[in-house]
């Protein structure tokens, strides 16, 4: 179910950081209290393949989502331990050593189930054992999420395992959004930084794509 327009959920999941730390994060309370936007980005598992790559991508960006005011927050269904275990492996052995933004551990699955966004194909219900039988991996899909500092959802996207994201992408949906909380003013389609955007009328639009 799409929450784009809508709260992000209220709840407390438990998180680790590089430094080996145990907490909890919630965060509608992490935009609300700090008053900045959110990008929170889940994938799959640790130690495997596509994901590091996309760890270390959000990291080499960290300073551009701090000048737009912007918590980057990684998320998975592994364990806390798991987690740092992954932080403490280096680079050259597939480990995310040196990323110091914090990750969700939603071992218990309760936020993900939440979104929607567990790769679950199929569930069916053993009678003899009164067991729920799932089919899928009951991870999640590579699904981000910017949230503003009202705690509003402005953008959501699942992509299967094997797609990598494109973190520039998420830069520019930020200044996008935030162009449009300064000056009311709609950004139209490849809009950028810098770029002309228009007002939310027929007339604006006309006269954008005679120029463009």
């Amino acid at each position: 179910m799409a929450i784009v327009g809508k709260q992000f959920p209220n709840l407390n999941v438990d998180a680790m950081n590089d430094l080996g730390d145990t907490f909890k994060i919630n965060v509608l309370d992490e935009a609300k209290n700090n008053n900045k936007k959110v990008l929170l980005f889940w994938y799959p598992k640790d130690f495997t393949f596509v994901c590091p790559t996309e760890l270390h991508a959000f990291q080499e960006a960290l300073a551009e989502f701090e000048k737009r005011n912007t918590i980057v927050i990684g998320a998975s269904c592994d364990t806390p331990e798991v987690h740092f275990a992954w932080l403490s492996t280096t680079k050259d052995n597939g480990g995310i050593e040196g990323v110091t933004y914090p990750l969700l551990a939603d071992s218990n699955r309760n936020l993900s189930s939440q979104l929607g966004i567990l790769d679950i194909t199929a569930e069916s219900y053993d009678e003899e054992t009164g067991a729920v039988i799932l089919e899928g991996d009951n991870v999640t899909y590579r699904a981000t999420y910017l949230i503003d500092e009202e705690g509003t959802v402005f953008h959501e996207g699942v992509n299967h395992m094997p797609v990598g994201r494109n973190v520039a992408e998420f830069l520019r949906l930020i200044d996008a959004y935030a162009h449009v909380q300064k000056h009311g003013e709609v950004c139209p389609a490849n809009w950028e930084e810098g770029k002309e955007a228009m007002s939310a009328n027929a007339k604006s639009t006309a006269e954008y794509l005679a120029k463009n």
